[in-house]
């Protein structure tokens, strides 16, 4: 199984005390690239509003995922409310 390390990436939340209405333990969130986020030790992630924020990157593990598991999140994230 191929995994890809496109320019779509996600994460696991391993920590969320300053923001457990924002974020869920052990969840993949997508991650927007965002290189001034990333200079100041920070992601911005789709949280669970589904907007994106910055949150610290330490807060997250990068994950590899088999390409058609980031096709079926890729698709998942681009759905709204509405049509799911």
């Amino acid at each position: 199984m191929k995994t890809t390390k496109s320019a779509t990436r996600f994460v696991i939340c391993v920590n969320n005390d300053e923001y457990p209405a924002s974020l869920e333990m052990f969840k993949i969130y997508r991650v927007i690239p965002d290189k001034k986020a990333q200079a100041d030790d920070d992601m911005r992630i789709i949280d669970e509003s589904g907007e994106d924020y910055l949150f610290p990157a330490d807060y997250f593990i990068p994950i590899d995922l088999p390409r058609t598991v980031v096709r079926v999140l890729n698709k998942s994230f681009m759905r709204t409310p509405a049509s799911a």
